[in-house]
């Protein structure tokens, strides 16, 4: 595994979490290069207050250990992230001991962890509970540059970036690199993934934040969590990106449904390896052979 130094730096929308390549470490040059940045996506862990707290029958903590267990498979590999990035919903209801119980399991992996809130979390009491390097505003690695948005809105369950969200967002994009190499990252989908129940719960603002993209060739990706499901789309309008989603650690939603309706696909997650050149590969890894309680007939939570 490679290793890396960090460092905290700032940007226009907030703190900066800076890995600095060491000296032993070398330079990516293609995706057949074996030296690719790589990280995992782990999203809606919906942890309790409590250990063991279910939700639609699931018990989140079990279901989340084993996910970090199949990591744990990738450090014996020399397929071991980098780093992991838990996109929201981390926990279920905005819970300190939920944070703080999150941040203890993640520690038994070797790579360090950035997190943004969704809607079921505290941005506040997440940055109180684990602090700022942990919750950062971007993550900066080799020449790529993950843009950490908060789409959540305090009360509310549909998403919502913001009119000055989006300007501080234009204005770190305008101080990034220009033969640098971005994904954003943010809780709520943008744009519709195909169920009307979730797109009714998408960012309100989703037009006004593409368009803001509109054009720059720097955007690889934009990645978010809050669908339950494995998910991939373009738009015109940033030609370079590939759009995103990743399934849960814990329930899965079933895809292109009018009503909430819950998938037997297992919990899982969205691995990357980024290359130097700006190409990247990703895919989903699920758990296997293991059978965890949950009530498919489910109509919510």
């Amino acid at each position: 595994m490679k290793r890396f130094n960090k460092r905290s730096d700032s940007c226009p929308l907030g703190n900066v979490l800076v890995f600095e390549r060491t000296s032993n470490d070398v330079q990516m040059q293609s995706p057949n290069d074996q030296s690719a940045i790589r990280f995992l996506q782990i999203t809606d862990c919906h942890l309790g207050e409590e250990v063991g707290e279910r939700l639609v029958g699931m018990d989140t903590d079990e279901s989340l250990n084993l996910v970090i267990d199949l990591i744990k498979q990738r450090e014996l590999t020399n397929v071991a992230p980098d780093f992991i990035l838990a996109t929201g919903d981390l926990a279920n209801h905005e819970s300190a001991k939920a944070y703080q119980r999150l941040q203890e399991k993640l520690s038994v992996l070797s790579a360090p962890s950035a997190w943004l809130p969704g809607n079921h979390d505290n941005y506040q009491l997440m940055l109180d509970t684990v602090g700022a390097e942990r919750v950062p505003k971007l993550v900066s690695i080799g020449r790529w540059r993950i843009v950490m948005l908060d789409s959540a809105v305090p009360g509310q369950v549909p998403g919502r970036l913001g009119e000055k969200q989006i300007e501080d967002l234009g204005k770190t994009l305008a101080v990034i690199e220009e033969d640098a190499h971005v994904i954003i990252a943010l809780h709520h989908q943008p744009i519709k993934v195909g169920s009307e129940w979730i797109d009714g719960q998408r960012v309100e603002d989703g037009e006004a934040f593409i368009e803001s993209l509109s054009g720059d060739h720097r955007i690889k990706a934009v990645i978010w969590g809050h669908v339950h499901q494995e998910f991939e789309a373009r738009d015109l309008r940033i030609a370079s990106a590939r759009l995103l989603a990743a399934p849960s650690t814990c329930i899965q939603f079933k895809p292109n449904q009018i009503d909430f309706k819950l998938h037997e696909h297992s919990p899982g997650f969205r691995w990357f390896e980024l290359y130097d050149d700006g190409d990247f590969k990703t895919g989903i890894e699920r758990l296997q052979g293991v059978q965890l309680a949950q009530d498919l007939s489910s109509s919510g939570y």
